[in-house]
């Protein structure tokens, strides 16, 4: 439905009134954070700076916003759940019997007030996943009851709704709307504002009836239609009044004109390329984009900044094989081997990396695609056979990717990898990682267990891969570059976790600008 960019466009428009806004995602599911999930089931597993891995939604907040997210941005069932039982077993409760209500709610609203008690933020949005009906999201929507009632006009419910288009009458049905709406006050909570998700305008006579059946003002029947890029949608919402709407409903003041001269000078540049180039992603998922969601982003921010429209091709590793390779990627202008985990697809990686090497196209490796390409240049230019990663192959004669030592012997995979932002310092002025960001020292975020083996430093460094980033505390080796190459590189961390809008990632803009058709450049 799109509940993460209607909370992400509407934290713009209040933000670019002057108000200090952070959104914050109550996801029904019982795992304790999304970190376990499969991609297939959940799309991409977002990381913080302070190391929380979190859902997708919350990297549409920090691209739209460009503010970091943390920890309490995210709240699951289960670590409401987690919380409430460790606290019945310390005897917090005293003896009481523990119930869904009182104690549950009480941790939700706890988790979702305590954005806005610290005094950083005049307004927090709260996301909650899941449909009004859902046997999980009770607790949520009690919840809400609750504050609506002991918060007044400090607290106010934007519900989101499908009006479907039937294309046989020609007609916009809003029975949804009106059941969902119905489903709602049956569980106490009278929605302040509707955003009616469609394909079709909706006329006034529409929204005159969804505002007397569903007891809104008509002012607070807002419609959210499709728009070619999500990037138009806060500008959708202005056109709707939909800030100025919460604003009177929360009781605040129209602090400042709306500024939003950068974000329009953004989709100017967007929808205005000067040239087309195609960019390979490979990686297992490929069958859900979502799965690779804050890279598509990404690219889409460095394009923009090089005016230059980017045509993604998804390439599945298990495709790549040496009969495929050359049909697959003759036409690339750029590739990206994305992260990933386990051993499935790794020879279709090894593969595109070669290929990438060998037929000098511009080469982003992000952190598994990092470890893919050490794999591949130790296999063929260091010719040190079965070398492999210890992750795939524990019995491999050249572990040349390997456990950091103090990851050994732990068996919960549950927040035991390298997670959110370390130190890199860029140990070369001349290489292209410098020439990205243009500074020495760089922060960045992680999520893996495992690292380059520095016992094969040097006879990298002396075949032509090079590293020239490295974490200043540990040593480890953080980038990988091979210098002689147009632009090949590999970095360990998660550059797209902290891509926005107004501020492209610099190796992504790099990486672009390098994948640039050479003639008009």
């Amino acid at each position: 439905m799109g509940k993460g960019i209607l909370a992400s466009s509407l934290a713009k428009l209040l933000q670019s009134r002057g108000y200090s806004v952070t959104i914050q995602k109550l996801d029904p599911y019982i795992n304790v954070d999304p970190g376990t999930l499969n991609p297939y089931e959940h799309g991409e597993c977002f990381v913080t700076e302070d190391g929380a891995e979190t859902d997708l939604d919350l990297g549409h907040y920090e691209r739209f916003l460009n503010e970091a997210t943390s920890q309490a941005n995210n709240v699951t069932t289960g670590r409401i759940y987690q919380s409430v039982i460790s606290k019945e077993r310390r005897g917090d409760y005293l003896g009481k019997t523990v119930q869904i209500i009182p104690h549950i709610t009480d941790e939700i609203k706890r988790r979702i007030q305590i954005l806005g008690s610290k005094g950083k933020y005049d307004i927090v949005i709260t996301e909650i996943g899941g449909t009004v009906g859902d046997i999980e999201s009770l607790p949520y929507v009690e919840t809400v009851r609750q504050l609506k009632w002991e918060l007044g006009t400090r607290a106010m419910v934007i519900h989101l709704t499908l009006v479907p288009y039937l294309a046989a009458t020609g007609e916009l049905k809003t029975k949804p709307t009106q059941h969902s709406v119905k489903q709602l006050l049956e569980e106490g909570v009278q929605p302040d504002i509707l955003v009616l998700r469609t394909e079709h305008n909706i006329d006034i006579t529409v929204r005159k009836k969804v505002a007397l059946f569903c007891n809104v003002e008509l002012e607070a029947v807002v419609q959210s239609i499709n728009v070619p890029t999500i990037y138009d949608v806060p500008l959708k919402m202005l056109e709707e009044k939909l800030d100025l709407t919460v604003l009177k409903k929360l009781d605040l003041p129209i602090k400042e004109k709306i500024d939003l001269s950068a974000w329009n000078g953004f989709l100017t540049r967007l929808k205005n390329p000067t040239q087309t180039i195609e960019i390979g992603i490979v990686g297992k998922y490929v069958e859900l984009h979502d799965a690779y969601k804050s890279i598509v982003e990404s690219l889409i921010h460095a394009g923009a900044e090089n005016r230059c429209e980017i045509k993604v091709k998804w390439i599945h590793s298990e495709t790549v094989k040496s009969g495929t390779v050359d049909n697959l990627f003759e036409n690339l202008n750029g590739m990206i081997v994305a992260p990933g985990f386990g051993h499935r697809g790794m020879k279709g990686k090894i593969l595109a990396a070669k290929y990438a090497r060998e037929n000098n196209i511009p080469f982003l490796g992000i952190c598994l695609g990092m470890q893919v390409a050490v794999i591949e240049f130790a296999r063929n230019v260091l010719n040190l056979e079965n070398a492999d990663s210890s992750e795939m192959n524990p019995k491999t004669p050249h572990p040349v990717i390997d456990l950091m030592e103090q990851q050994k012997g732990i068996t919960d995979f549950g927040g035991t990898m390298r997670l959110g932002s370390y130190e890199c310092r860029i140990i070369d002025d001349k290489s292209n990682v410098f020439n990205a960001y243009n500074k020495l020292t760089i922060h960045e975020r992680h999520r893996h267990r495992y690292e380059f083996n520095d016992h094969y430093k040097e006879q990298y460094i002396k075949a032509g891969m090079v590293p020239t980033g490295v974490n200043p505390e540990t040593g480890l080796v953080e980038i990988i570059e091979i210098p002689n190459h147009k632009w090949f590189v590999g970095v360990q961390f998660h550059p797209e976790y902290r891509s926005t809008v107004l501020n492209p990632h610099p190796l992504f803009v790099d990486f672009i600008k390098n994948s640039l058709v050479e003639e008009e450049k």
